[in-house]
């Protein structure tokens, strides 16, 4: 793994929060595609201040400030940054933040401990039949398929997309959790155990997994149906939804996130740079792994609900939560049936 994989990895904290967000200036040549009447139209806004979990990779803070996404809001954001899915979880179901991007498992491992927040809309690829994370092996190793996993150490995110696509693949060729073993690691030490050969294979999201091919690893199984999606998941706290007022402020950040990545599939070069300064890896590596960043934030649809119902009975049933988990009782989409980001409000 390069030096610049374990930077990305490691050098962020869990909660790393950004200061309020303000206007690039001079760097800004295009606005997102939102609506600027919100400060005008919604003066009682202005008491809230909201806080953004970021997942890390997706440039949406860079983003937020290249585009302006938010000079127009009458509320305040910040930016707290997590190193992966479960931690930012636990912080909306605290409350700690009120929005934030993960990937399809956080939701249901965080619901199976706690209740607290809610999905509420859906970050879709625009290239579905591309990777978003892999499990792949280093440079020189022998395996050769899935089933060559077995009795071997394979490195987790525990409770992360990863961790489902690691479960699935296994399954795919008749393994379960208990024939292989499970190293449960974050995604900066996971990186660690990966490069020094600790673990056999590796199971992790791009750019992580990109970068790491780049420098020699070999992809073992790709993130692609059926042994994953390439979905991800907006959450909010509870705390934001059930006031209405507060609910209504939310639903607009929502929209002008939407509208940063509509506008970062226009501008590819941009949205790269973005990315490039957001999580410190060289601008070729960013512009390597856009096209399976490139995602449109919709609503939550009934088979949104029922793939990761599948995915909630399948950790339950491998047992690796002791909690049966009803789906559709932690969906609330803020967004309107057939809400188009690429749209004005």
């Amino acid at each position: 793994m390069s030096r610049t994989t374990s930077r990305l990895v490691g050098a962020v904290g869990f909660l790393a929060l950004a200061g309020t967000l303000v206007a690039c200036g001079g760097a800004t040549q295009a606005a997102a595609p939102l609506s600027s009447s919100s400060a005008a139209s919604h003066p009682e806004w202005s008491k809230y201040t909201f806080t953004i979990g970021d997942n890390g990779g997706d440039g949406s803070e860079a983003l937020a400030k290249i585009t302006g996404a938010f000079d127009s809001a009458s509320y305040k954001v910040k930016f707290a940054r997590f190193t992966y899915g479960p931690p930012l979880i636990q912080a909306a179901a605290s409350g700690d933040i009120d929005l934030g991007s993960v990937g399809d498992v956080p939701p249901i491992t965080g619901a199976a401990k706690t209740y607290g927040f809610k999905i509420v809309a859906v970050a879709r690829s625009l290239r579905p039949t591309q990777a978003v994370e892999n499990i792949i092996v280093p440079k020189g190793s022998t395996l050769k398929t899935l089933a060559d996993l077995k009795g071997k150490k394979l490195a987790v995110p525990q409770g992360s997309s990863a961790h489902g696509l690691a479960l699935n693949a296994l399954k795919s060729v008749g393994l379960t959790p208990k024939d292989v073993q499970l190293v449960f690691l974050d995604p900066a030490a996971g990186a660690t155990a990966f490069a020094t050969g600790k673990v056999d294979a590796w199971s992790i999201w791009n750019p992580q997994s990109a970068l790491a091919v780049k420098q020699g690893a070999r992809i073992l199984a790709k993130g692609l149906p059926p042994i994953d999606q390439t979905s991800s998941y907006y959450v909010a706290s509870d705390k934001s939804l059930k006031d209405p007022t507060r609910r209504a402020a939310l639903t607009d950040v929502l929209k002008r996130l939407a509208g940063e990545f509509h506008w970062a599939v226009q501008h590819p070069d941009k949205y790269a740079l973005a990315l490039s300064q957001e999580e410190g890896i060289p601008l070729a590596d960013a512009k390597a792994v856009l096209p399976s960043m490139q995602t449109r934030v919709t609503p939550v649809e009934a088979s949104d609900i029922a793939a990761e119902q599948k995915l909630g009975d399948a950790f339950f049933e491998a047992g690796q939560i002791t909690k049966k988990v009803d789906v559709a009782s932690i969906t609330d989409s803020l967004l309107p049936a057939g809400y188009d980001s690429s749209k004005l409000n």
